[in-house]
């Protein structure tokens, strides 16, 4: 028996019905195959740029920014990578045979290293992961070029970075999605944890991709922060089914109607005949000058206005080729949408907070950063429940190079490997079909 009475359609990003009469559950990151595969990818897989390590022997340059000169070391890693990614392996297993995989990428300049399992379940946390494919992948380097004793502490930084001088392993050569738990500001913020540049190369600049990636991340960490609990579960189910999923195909309906000349205020009043043509609302008694909107279920109205600020962000972030307006669509679209209907906007308010922080802090007068290096982890972007980061990636996506920080800049291994995957590919049609 359903858990939930609502049943919806999938739709692909071209507007192509993927699978119908979905019950919701279906997609939950607790249920659905494909959104477990992701996560478990996530947790389990580490990218080695072994074309990287070998330029930064050959020339000192090792950890983040150091050179260390005489301490040069030239070795045809590259050229050996059929004996270094079999060591690797055999590092890496625990037993023979069991599920470690490696794929090779770029003519064996990249490798992709999934661990087994084993060593997950034995771990406390994910990193298990990180911390031995970087001791694998120095271990096989110096074993296979016979390095000394007084070489092997310089391969060991080319591998691990400036680790553990540094927290993290900055400059090194292997990496994760997630970044180190030590740098998640509370419980459950992993998955969030993730750049928007790294989804947006993982899906190869697909706005809509990108967007059912993010979503795929946030919502599987609204989850694990115990916000999909109780009544709260179909709460963020519709919103991950709505705005990350394309349900019924409101994101794509919504943008193609208003991607040629329209606005973010032409998306709003789309978004609104759409929720009165599908009776989420309806118009109640007022004044001769304005009546109010009235819903009898908040939560798929949060769905829908979270939809339509995914669609208000494509149309003007695509009609620009600009990211940067993304946390002024955020606002304005919430804000235009709350004054033409009387109901809240998309996470009942909190996605409009995100929005004056964001603006501030992105490339205001602080201008720390571009929106692609932000994060759902990140002090001004963690408030709204999963629904701010899918937008900004597909601003991010759609950008055409105004960022100081570009994806391809900041995040193309993670398109070379991770998005050489199927399911960090195209997500949209991998949870349809695993439904």
């Amino acid at each position: 028996m359903a858990k939930y009475k609502d049943v919806i359609d999938l739709y692909d990003d071209n507007g192509k019905l993927l699978k119908s009469n979905v019950a919701l559950e279906k997609i939950s990151p607790l249920v659905n195959p494909a959104v477990k595969k992701i996560i478990d990818d996530t947790k389990r897989t580490v990218a080695v740029n072994l074309g990287g390590m070998q330029d930064g022997l050959k020339t000192g340059k090792i950890g983040k920014h150091q050179q260390i000169l005489g301490r040069e070391l030239d070795l045809d890693i590259v050229g050996n990578v059929d004996a270094i990614e079999a060591k690797i392996k055999e590092y890496v297993s625990v037993t023979a045979g069991d599920d470690t995989e490696v794929k090779r990428f770029n003519g064996g300049k990249l490798l992709l290293v999934k661990v087994p399992s084993a060593r997950i379940a034995s771990a406390a946390t994910y990193d298990a992961a990180l911390t031995s494919v970087a001791a694998a992948t120095t271990y096989a380097v110096v074993e296979q070029f016979n390095i000394d004793m007084f070489n092997a502490n310089t391969v060991k930084a080319a591998a691990f970075g400036s680790y553990p001088v540094t927290m993290d392993m900055a400059g090194g050569a292997c990496s994760m999605i997630m970044s180190i738990p030590q740098n998640n500001e509370s419980l459950g913020y992993a998955l969030r944890n993730i750049p928007a540049n790294q989804s947006v190369m993982m899906t190869h600049r697909n706005a809509m991709q990108g967007a059912a990636l993010a979503s795929t991340f946030e919502q599987a960490g609204q989850f694990e922060m115990g916000s999909a609990i109780g009544p709260f579960e179909r709460a963020q189910l519709l919103l991950y089914a709505y705005q990350g999923l394309n349900a019924n195909n409101i994101v794509y309906d919504l943008v193609k109607s208003n991607g040629q000349t329209g606005t973010v205020g032409t998306v709003v009043q789309s978004l609104v005949e759409r929720a009165v043509e599908d009776k989420v609302i309806t118009q109640g008694a007022g004044s001769a000058t304005f009546k109010a909107y009235e819903t009898k279920d908040p939560m798929m109205w949060n769905a829908y206005a979270s939809a339509g600020t995914l669609a208000a962000t494509m149309v003007n972030c695509g009609a620009g080729r600009f990211a940067q307006a993304v946390s002024s669509t955020l606002l304005y679209f919430n804000d235009l949408l709350e004054h033409e209907t009387g109901l809240p906007g998309s996470d009942f308010g909190r996605t409009m907070g995100v929005a004056v922080g964001f603006s501030f802090f992105s490339h205001s007068i602080y201008g720390g950063g571009g929106p692609g290096i932000f994060n759902g982890n990140h002090v001004v972007t963690r408030h709204a429940a999963g629904v701010g980061m899918p937008c900004i990636v597909a601003a991010c996506a759609l950008d055409a190079g105004t960022q100081m920080f570009s994806p391809e800049g900041t995040a193309k291994v993670y398109g070379d490997t991770f998005g050489q995957i199927e399911e960090f590919a195209r997500p949209i049609q991998a949870i349809a079909k695993a439904v």
